[in-house]
């Protein structure tokens, strides 16, 4: 069985992320959505909270299943009888971040693989740091993160 891990924040989760599991989710018998909890961070939601977020924006796509987890993300993957990371790419200098990453986890876990995916021109602008801070000063989000948890977005925004 091939499973893919593709890992994140998705703090909130983007249309632009919903491209990447969409078209994952067609290389892999599973796709594991896995929601990486940073002590560095102060995230909008909670991660029990972006894990149900994902889900709900993910029921239509039936290979996917989405986790939480904390730690290296080299052990999480194998825990999940896996060694491929898959990793969305909006730009140039995603993938310079990324490249790096990849490189470090490979030097630490040789048996460790990622994939890069672009996402689709239509969500190269977008990010979940831009769409946090274009509800917080009352843009419309319409369209840039799933209909089914835009309005929980905008309504966490209002609440800080």
């Amino acid at each position: 069985m091939r499973i893919g891990v593709c890992p994140g924040s998705f703090d909130p989760v983007t249309c632009g992320h919903l491209d990447i599991f969409e078209r994952a989710s067609k290389m892999f018998d599973v796709l594991i959505v896995a929601v990486f909890h940073n002590p560095n961070k102060k995230p909008l939601f909670s991660m029990e909270e972006r894990v149900e977020l994902l889900r709900d924006a993910t029921t239509h796509i039936p290979n996917i299943r989405v986790d939480g987890f904390s730690g290296l993300l080299n052990e999480y993957v194998h825990s999940q009888n896996s060694n491929v990371i898959v990793r969305g790419l909006r730009a140039l200098s995603d993938f310079e971040y990324e490249f790096q990453r990849a490189l470090l986890i490979k030097n630490v876990d040789p048996s460790m693989e990622t994939v890069f995916m672009m996402t689709s021109s239509d969500y190269s602008f977008v990010s979940s740091s831009g769409i946090k801070e274009l509800a917080k000063f009352g843009g419309a989000i319409t369209g840039l993160v799933p209909r089914c948890i835009e309005q929980k977005v905008v309504e966490r925004l209002r609440e800080r």
